[in-house]
């Protein structure tokens, strides 16, 4: 097994923060031909360069801005391993990046990160949202530590990852006091009514076409959206029909000044948790993990 030289991953650290081996070189004291080689040493030992040079400059490439995030957390942990061993407090804050996929509900992405305040009293959390693809890279290079997506990671990334289904509902039909009586007669008195669908890149947006086309009916589209609170806005207006996930109907009705027009369980809208890892290891993403198969969805 080949051991990684931690005073060779020092000195990379150094100069990728200095900016230069001149500037390194005067922080380590040390001679700029030693610390040149030593990061010859490390970039043969990982298999791949580091820096390259453009102009004067040394930029880090993307495998080196990985090994510079991997380096300052390993540098920073043996610093708070000191104060800790000195009886120093750490004053070590949980950290949680998560990514949520641009089409996911915002009701949903709050209910589901909700679990996650609960594991640290002074936890902070980043919330990234985006494209599944978009996200996936970022997971990729270790700057998200999970991502919620209404659909499975098939991307191609450059590092393997791991679907972790949190749970599936079925669909509910929400209109504004102006289109209740839809109500009546449910699914077929939404033939030609009006109708508020999320943009084509929802995994949900051909379920729901493929179910109108199995119960012969024929809403009429009037907006679609790839921001679902700005869809549910407008459907508040009452623009149109739209969908909601069932498991947030309570937050949606409350929320919109809306009522169920029907449901059905025939369309199911699954969530995921995708991360780098097979089994789950951050606390804050066990506890949205287990919260969500235990309570939201069981």
């Amino acid at each position: 097994m080949s051991w990684l030289n931690y005073h060779h991953l020092l000195y990379f650290w150094t100069v990728a923060r200095a900016g230069s081996i001149a500037k390194a070189s005067q922080e380590l004291h040390l001679a700029q031909p030693t610390i040149s080689a030593q990061l010859k040493l490390l970039e043969e030992s990982l298999g791949h360069k580091l820096f390259e040079r453009q102009g004067r400059r040394l930029v880090l490439t993307d495998v080196g801005r990985t090994v510079l995030r991997y380096a300052e957390d390993i540098f920073r942990l043996g610093n708070e391993l000191k104060n800790v061993v000195n009886g120093i407090p750490s004053g070590q804050q949980l950290r949680l990046a998560v990514g949520v996929t641009d089409v996911i509900p915002k009701l949903v992405a709050e209910r589901l990160i909700q679990p996650a305040f609960d594991t640290s009293p002074d936890i902070r959390i980043t919330c990234r949202e985006g494209p599944l693809p978009q996200l996936l890279a970022s997971l990729a290079l270790h700057e998200l530590d999970v991502v919620l997506a209404d659909a499975p990671s098939s991307e191609p990334v450059s590092i393997r990852a791991f679907n972790h289904l949190l749970g599936k509902c079925g669909v509910s039909f929400f209109g504004a006091p102006r289109l209740a009586h839809l109500t009546r007669g449910f699914p077929r008195s939404l033939d030609g009514a009006p109708l508020l669908l999320p943009s084509e890149t929802s995994s949900v947006r051909r379920s729901l076409e493929l179910w109108f086309e199995a119960q012969h009916v024929h809403p009429v589209i009037v907006g679609d959206f790839d921001d679902s609170a700005l869809l549910k806005a407008f459907g508040h207006r009452g623009h149109g029909v739209f969908a909601a996930p069932s498991v947030i109907e309570d937050e949606v009705c409350r929320q919109f000044d809306v009522s169920i027009i029907g449901r059905t369980e025939d369309i199911e809208t699954c969530f995921y948790a995708i991360s780098v890892e097979r089994r789950l290891r951050h606390p804050s993403v066990v506890a949205i993990a287990e919260t969500a198969r235990s309570r939201l969805f069981g």
